[in-house]
């Protein structure tokens, strides 16, 4: 079945299964390898990208539903520069192996549009993305650190 999917502002036609997963569709199809195959079953977080503006899980969405959203990955957050989410991750050191990164800082951004000025509290309730090498200390500092600059919108 052809599906067409409008990433990072490219319209793109696939001859797809239309019940593969958003995830597969953009590495193995598109070769946007930024996002990241973690779990499989939404819950650690390195797959997420933006759809419609919104954080979601890629390996969850099949491709026949997202034919009329606007998705955007890693690649497509910034253009010319770091978006200063991005920015704020170098700045503090945050990535360690760097796996879950760019899920992280699609999460994160989203988050920030909807709470520019985040608690400690409600970064550990909102960003559920999974960290292996256990960096949520320079996570939420980076965090912080954008808010107090409010760049991120």
């Amino acid at each position: 079945m052809k599906v067409e999917l409008d990433v990072n502002g490219k319209v793109h036609q696939l001859d797809v299964d239309p019940g593969m997963p958003l995830l597969w569709a953009l590495r193995d199809h598109l070769h946007l390898t930024g996002t990241k195959y973690g779990c499989g079953i939404g819950q650690c977080g390195a797959c997420t990208v933006h759809l419609d503006g919104e954080a979601v899980r890629s390996c969850l969405i099949p491709v026949s539903s997202v034919e009329k959203s606007k998705i955007t990955t890693i690649e497509g957050l910034a253009h010319n520069q770091f978006h200063p989410v991005q920015q704020a991750w170098v700045d503090n050191a945050v990535p360690q192996c760097g796996y879950c990164q760019s899920g992280m800082i699609m999460a994160v951004v989203s988050f920030l549009k909807k709470t520019p000025m985040p608690t400690n509290e409600e970064i550990n309730a909102q960003i559920t993305n999974i960290c292996r090498c256990g960096t949520y200390e320079r996570i939420r500092k980076a965090i912080h650190a954008v808010a107090k600059d409010d760049k991120h919108v």
